[in-house]
């Protein structure tokens, strides 16, 4: 990242820059960091101006204490000012909480995009698994107790146990201790885990929601009531695609909406 801001509360932000056009602010989901979302940036780039950065917490950004969503929409305001005043929000996974909360909030931003923002109030005992989750993460995090946070994600995720235990193995899971005290974070974006009818309702822009078509029914109903939820949505669904999009395939869905 070669390029930073402060946001409100003095926490220093790295983010780059690539590209040219409309521009727009790609916001990460849980255990990622700018650099997850460098591809799509690197995608959009022909058609459109890509931000990407490090969430709080994360890479090379800074973090201050306490938390609180409201910091990272705050964040998100630095960022807008930094490029120039006027941007687009694209979020993937509970990044997209984040960026659907931040122009709820009123942030002035152009336009909204999420891809797969997991509410679980679609899924059959969503709420009540999203809060032994949240229980037993804080747990964790609060015992220092990282490893056992991202396992406890993981788990959340879908992933099996032997896979769990590879992954412990693996060289990236020194990284993911890392970042595991910002699971907190994203669990807070989420809130109660169920779809915010009241905040979408509150949002003034455009909003496209994206689902991919591999992904599981109760994903692709939560991004059409979304969708629905909002003022001004859109519902696309990417054949073939899971929560682990392709650029290739999300790129030029999300530059035609963002260039209009």
């Amino acid at each position: 990242m070669d390029k930073k801001t402060t946001s409100r509360d003095g926490t220093r932000l790295a983010y780059e820059v690539t590209g040219r056009g409309p521009t727009v602010i790609l916001v990460s989901g849980a255990m990622s960091t700018g650099g997850t979302v460098a591809p799509l940036a690197a995608r959009l780039a022909d058609r459109c101006t890509a931000v990407v950065y490090d969430r709080r917490g994360r890479g090379a950004s800074g973090d201050t204490a306490p938390y609180a969503v409201a910091r990272e929409v705050e964040d998100l305001a630095a960022l807008v000012e930094a490029v120039g005043g006027e941007a687009a929000l694209f979020g993937v996974s509970s990044g997209g909480a984040l960026a659907l909360e931040a122009a709820a909030s009123g942030l002035p931003v152009r336009q909204v995009a999420v891809y797969e923002t997991p509410f679980a109030d679609f899924l059959p005992g969503g709420a009540e698994r999203e809060a032994v989750y949240k229980e037993q993460l804080n747990e964790a995090l609060a015992a220092g107790r990282r490893g056992d946070a991202v396992e406890l994600f993981l788990r959340l995720t879908g992933l099996g146990e032997e896979m769990i235990r590879g992954a412990r193995q693996s060289p990236m899971w020194a990284g993911m201790e890392a970042v595991a005290p910002s699971l907190a974070y994203d669990d807070a974006v989420m809130g109660d885990g169920l779809l915010p009818r009241a905040r979408l309702a509150a949002i003034t822009v455009p909003v496209l929601s994206v689902v991919g078509g591999a992904s599981p029914e109760w994903m692709r109903e939560a991004s059409r009531v979304l969708a629905d939820t909002v003022p001004e949505g859109t519902y696309r669904v990417l054949e073939g695609q899971t929560h682990m999009v392709e650029p290739d395939v999300l790129g030029p869905v999300l530059a035609g909406f963002l260039t209009g």
